[in-house]
């Protein structure tokens, strides 16, 4: 099969591409398939243009053009289904329903029967009302013009895969057949490996019982793991809390730093900014466990986040909060502990025990490993995303529309 996937922006400063359209790409291609990946680097413009090659998956950045609004993105639009149909692909796999893969998934819907292509199209974010529209402070016309992408490209298309069973509700909510709705979570790849010592060494720790927020500030109170922090100190009075990342808006980070001043933690901090995919796996060696705070918000609900895969994939020992796509990645007890949304107390009674507990931080951990890299790896994950594109029905759909359509 020739699958042709059409991201909404670049690799990078975003990952919904590099972690999520590629590692699928990857997975598909080691079965066989041939997988093109068309995108636009919006966020950097000179990357393009520009084909490259990566785990059998070839990669096109496509240029963006003169800065004319409208104008430009309707261009960004027709180069994404130009170089993509050039490709003659079988299936066009559209990654976001909005900006410009909206576009192109629009474009492909109107041309689907001179094309023969099956539309796929793919939500991994909720935009809409309460969703990240509301957060980016984009114009009231971009908003609108959103929204309207995301209610309609959900509801025109072949087949469509969500990244959280939030999403999979919302999208059935919206009129989409149930049978067409394909739940793919993201997935996790092989961890590479790590030297937690030579960071701890690094970085002052030493034999610090040591816990990690890895994180960019933006789920929940940036004030809330600091008090996590303060509660834990009553009972670990040398802990360290590792923080690896730096917040998406810096007000967040001065709130944050302001609490660790605030409740005399400095000494108990060590902040390391953003870290390297290089340098990861040495940061997620060095901690003892970790804590994944989550407010219990719509965005946070829809959200299948990466970093707690990353996390839980290198055999990291996770206190989470219960929200969401949490539940499905941490079975509680087994591979992680879930605590009841925005309790500090109680995760910090978790993140205590478990630094007491060396046996009880390596059985979690292990079995954390092991379950993302059989249930949550992307080659078994690859094969939901190819019931979406041979049009099968997911398992349980018919009891879900015949539920759906019953006589109340």
């Amino acid at each position: 099969m020739r699958i042709a996937m059409i991201g909404p922006f670049g690799l990078e400063p975003k990952s919904t591409v590099r972690c999520r359209a590629l590692p699928l790409g990857r997975a598909l291609a080691a079965r066989g398939h041939e997988v093109l990946i068309v995108m636009p680097p919006w966020h950097t413009p000179a990357a393009a243009p520009r084909r490259w090659q990566d785990g059998g998956v070839t990669l096109e950045y496509v240029a963006l053009g003169p800065r004319v609004p409208l104008v430009r993105h309707a261009a960004i639009a027709a180069r994404l289904v130009h170089r993509a149909l050039a490709w003659r692909p079988d299936v066009v796999h559209c990654f976001k329903p909005k900006a410009h893969a909206g576009l192109a998934a629009g474009v492909f819907w109107y041309l689907r029967r001179a094309t023969g292509v099956r539309l796929v199209v793919d939500e991994d974010d909720w935009e809409g009302p309460g969703g990240w529209n509301e957060r980016e402070g984009y114009p009231a016309v971009a908003r609108a013009l959103f929204e309207r992408q995301e209610r309609w490209g959900l509801r025109h298309a072949d087949a469509v895969t969500v990244a959280s069973r939030a999403l999979e509700a919302i999208v059935w909510s919206l009129g989409a057949p149930p049978e067409t709705v394909h739940y793919v979570p993201n997935g996790a790849d092989a961890p590479a490996p790590g030297n937690g010592r030579a960071v701890r060494d690094r970085l002052g720790l030493g034999d610090r019982p040591t816990m990690l927020l890895y994180t960019r500030l933006a789920e929940f109170d940036p004030r809330r793991p600091v008090a996590v922090l303060g509660a834990v100190r009553a009972s670990v009075p040398n802990v360290a809390l590792l923080v690896v990342g730096r917040a998406l808006a810096p007000e967040d980070d001065d709130l944050f730093d302001c609490a660790v001043r605030d409740e005399g933690l400095v000494d108990h901090v060590v902040r390391v900014g953003w870290a390297s995919v290089e340098e990861l796996p040495g940061y997620l060696g060095a901690a003892d466990v970790a804590l994944f705070p989550y407010n219990d918000t719509l965005v946070n609900r829809c959200k299948c986040s990466a970093k707690l895969i990353e996390l839980l994939a290198a055999g990291v020992p996770v206190v989470a909060d219960d929200v969401g796509q949490n539940r499905e990645y941490i079975v509680h007890g087994e591979t992680g502990v879930l605590v009841p949304c925005g309790e500090v107390q109680a995760m910090a009674g978790a993140l205590t025990a478990l630094l007491g507990d060396a046996a009880g931080r390596q059985r979690l951990g292990g079995a954390a490993a092991r379950r993302m890299a059989s249930v949550f790896a992307w080659p078994t994950l690859a094969e939901r995303a190819l019931q979406a594109y041979e049009g099968m029905v997911p398992a349980g759909c018919g009891a879900v529309r015949r539920s759906l359509r019953a006589p109340r």
